[in-house]
């Protein structure tokens, strides 16, 4: 049976809407799963006809329970009224009601084992918290899903795109608290999550993970910040100490500039834009990707880019790769999964004192016992 991917419409005043409508399109995508998508289908043809597309070519069909998808179609959940005002590129409270109410019930049948995997269209934070009452209250997709589906609510955010991996210890936090959030403790959680993450969803079998500087020059050995010398080196060291590949930590200016990202499965930015900058000056077509999840969530790597809004110029490609990266870490992890279902048990070839069993040959098998008449 194809997986159940839930697609959250986002904002319906930007781009979500047209970059999904652009990607379904894909005739690969009806072969690799069903996709449901969280929103309005009123609003959905309203964003057609701006994009002169038929959405009935994509054989859309409107269900009120995400059990009842079937494979070979696009199925639509409505998540709010029809009569919602769409007011394409501008931020409004009720698309922010409307964007939030399409997460939380996509998020709901995750919960509950309905749907496989999440992929999010882009929404806007201030019209969010705007509708939910509490200013500050919604910070962003990744720590709302990290509450729901992490470990003691704590989720790494990912930028994945062909040419490198860039995993962030900070993530939506302000300039001037980033020092005080740069921790031993946190670093090492956060390469923990990569480093699974890594392995279980991305096939990488023991990752090389570069770990960036806080301070210009990587702190010039205390000159400039004293971070590296007294938090961040040490916990690569207690990282290595556990048996991961981790290296650093780098000036981030030099790092980049010079290619070095390369040489490395993924890299561990200490703020946003110190590793998201980097990254979409590389390439705009990334995925961010939601690690330390029990679930796979993917999302274009995008906002809502009010100022394409209806103009049918919004490229889907970054939407498109979401959605094949969200069926494949499935997969991937499903496997892992299955492979660590019946481990081969454990045989220490050594006793207590070091010294090799002698039922065991010296290259490790064990000897070949007499049949027992």
């Amino acid at each position: 049976m194809k997986p159940i991917v839930a697609i959250t419409a986002g904002d319906p005043n930007g781009v979500g809407y047209e970059v999904i409508i652009k990607s379904l399109h894909d005739p690969h995508i009806l072969e690799l799963c069903t996709p449901v998508v969280y929103g309005n289908l009123h609003v959905a043809r309203q964003h057609a006809k701006t994009l002169n597309e038929d959405l009935h070519g994509l054989q859309w069909t409107q269900i009120d329970d995400v059990r009842k998808a079937r494979e070979g179609q696009v199925s639509i959940i409505n998540c709010y009224a029809d009569t919602t005002p769409i007011k394409l590129g501008e931020a409004t409270p009720e698309a922010g009601k409307a964007a939030y109410e399409s997460l939380r019930r996509a998020a709901g049948d995750l919960q509950q084992g309905a749907a496989d995997a999440l992929v999010t269209a882009p929404l806007n934070k201030e019209t969010v918290n705007q509708a939910v009452g509490q200013q500050s209250a919604f910070s962003g997709h990744t720590e709302y899903l990290a509450h729901l589906f992490g470990k003691d609510d704590r989720a790494l955010m990912m930028l994945v795109s062909e040419r490198m991996k860039v995993a962030l210890v900070c993530n939506h936090t302000p300039i001037t608290e980033v020092a005080s959030q740069i921790t031993e403790e946190r670093i090492l959680e956060k390469l923990a999550m990569l480093d699974e993450c890594l392995q279980n969803d991305f096939r990488i079998r023991n990752p090389r993970i570069a770990v960036l500087a806080l301070n210009p020059h990587a702190g010039d050995n205390g000159l400039i910040g004293k971070e590296e010398q007294q938090i961040i080196l040490p916990a690569i060291e207690k990282a290595r100490a556990e048996g991961k590949w981790v290296f650093g930590p780098y000036a981030a200016d030099g790092f980049f500039g010079s290619g070095s990202y390369t040489g490395y499965d993924a890299v561990l930015a200490m703020y946003h834009d110190q590793g998201l900058a980097p990254f979409k000056a590389l390439d705009m077509n990334g995925v961010n990707y939601t690690a330390g999840l029990r679930i796979i969530r993917t999302s274009p790597d995008h906002g809502t880019a009010y100022d394409l809004a209806g103009k049918n110029q919004a490229q889907p490609e970054s939407m498109l790769h979401a959605i094949y990266m969200a069926v494949d870490a499935l997969a991937i992890r499903q496997e892992s999964q299955e492979l660590r279902k019946n481990p081969l048990p454990f045989i220490d070839r050594f006793d207590a004192e070091g010294r090799p069993r002698p039922e065991f040959r010296t290259f490790g098998g064990p000897k070949n016992k007499p049949r027992e008449s």
